[in-house]
């Protein structure tokens, strides 16, 4: 049994642990129990009401808050009561009412119903898109796809009210990281005029549970209120992944929500646009990709020799350069996506900028420069090749990535 100042000595080092890992719900619980060892309950209420904040169902945290509470002086006994049993059948010697009124300001409940939220608006500042179709290089395929599939019904309000086609739009792009997508849902938004708003993660999670839902609907509602409006959702397999791979209920009733909005259950959802975008759509809800709602994929596959001249040319523009054989370079960049032609570009102003740094003269950017890069830079989508392969060969029952098969092939990947 420890004396009481091994037990004074045995506190301290576990309060100085629980300041360098606060998160540690076992240490914390480790102290809490030895603070009500020693007789110190206040503090172990306190240390309790921090535990219970991070992990408010944790049972052997709600047990020792109880034996905290039972025994606090700073609590009435039924004696200071005089006879009355505000316990309401919760057992003789402790208000346990009394108690939970008493926990309620430091243990505040978790759950979304108890939190006044302010209504967003967050559509409301988005501008519309400035960025057009001719803004990117290259890739005439995907325009030509892409203004024939989406585009075009939109254009022509009339025609589609002549043929019953609902101004409705859900378009899911997808393909390699780092390949255009969020620039292309830019000149889509552009091309129709209407605002663009990139619905991050952080505008719909919250820790609170039915919160995430209701900001969910909160950005629909302003983009209703704000139409005609394209919401972007990038990574969407991280707001609509696969329910099946999700154990958490919060989660699914994220992905529940978003089924609600796309179906735009008792409102008009006319003149809200719907893109998102994915590196893996094999992990997004297929319920999402019914007819009605994410409905149209466009594969946006790495940049084509045009579109490559034309992302090296933007990236070079305004540095000093001398002697660049751009459509060279396009030929010996095959494969890369357009973040990795911008990173050689950074990478070769780097290297000029040492040479001009050491020679007290502004070096440019040459060949020689671009070559000692690309020597070092390779495609960094390689990865992500290895994993399309995969699912084409074993889950492409449906035929969904036939388009991906043929760019396989022809890479000689497949």
């Amino acid at each position: 049994m420890c004396s009481m100042s091994d037990e004074a000595g045995i506190i301290a080092s576990l309060l100085r642990a629980v300041d360098v890992s606060p998160t540690d719900v076992p240490l914390r619980l480790l102290l809490v129990n030895h603070l009500l060892d020693a007789g110190r309950n206040d503090e172990a209420i306190s240390q309790l009401s921090v535990l219970l904040g991070q992990e408010p169902n944790n049972v052997p945290a709600l047990l020792a808050m109880r034996r905290a509470l039972a025994t606090s002086p700073a609590l009435p006994s039924d004696d200071d009561d005089h006879g009355h049993d505000h316990g309401h059948g919760h057992g003789h010697g402790h208000d346990w009412d009394r108690a939970a009124q008493d926990l309620a300001d430091a243990v505040p409940p978790g759950y979304a119903a108890d939190r006044v939220l302010p209504e967003q608006d967050l559509v409301s500042d988005a501008v519309p898109g400035t960025v057009r179709l001719a803004d990117v290089g290259g890739m005439e395929q995907v325009k030509r796809r892409l203004d024939a599939a989406f585009l075009a019904p939109m254009r022509n309000p009339e025609l589609s009210r002549a043929f019953r086609k609902s101004l409705r739009g859900g378009l899911l792009l997808y393909g390699p990281p780092g390949c255009g997508k969020t620039f292309i849902a830019r000149a889509i938004a552009g091309e129709l005029g209407a605002r663009f708003h990139a619905v991050t993660l952080a505008d719909v999670l919250d820790m609170f549970i039915g919160n995430s839902e209701r900001h969910l609907r909160d950005v629909f509602v302003a983009a209703r209120r704000n139409a005609p409006c394209v919401l972007f959702f990038d990574e969407i397999d991280a707001l609509g992944r696969k329910r099946s791979q999700l154990a958490n209920s919060a989660a699914r009733g994220v992905v529940n929500q978003f089924l609600t909005e796309l179906d735009g259950v008792d409102t008009a959802d006319e003149g809200v646009f719907v893109l998102a975008a994915t590196n893996a759509p094999w992990d997004v809800d297929v319920a999402l990709r019914r007819p009605g709602r994410l409905d149209r994929t466009l594969l946006v596959l790495p940049p084509d020799r045009p579109a490559r001249e034309a992302i090296l040319r933007h990236h070079l523009k305004g540095r000093p350069v001398s002697g660049l054989r751009l459509d060279e370079l396009a030929k010996r960049t095959d494969g890369y996506s357009g973040a990795d032609l911008a990173h050689v570009c950074d990478s070769a102003a780097e290297l000029a900028l040492m040479y001009s740094a050491a020679s007290g003269t502004v070096h440019p950017i040459t060949m020689t420069e671009i070559e000692s890069v690309l020597a070092q830079v390779r495609p960094s989508i390689s990865a992500w090749l290895e994993a399309a392969r995969n699912v084409v060969l074993y889950a492409n029952g449906s035929g969904a990535y036939d388009e991906l098969a043929d760019y396989l092939k022809a890479r000689r990947l497949l």
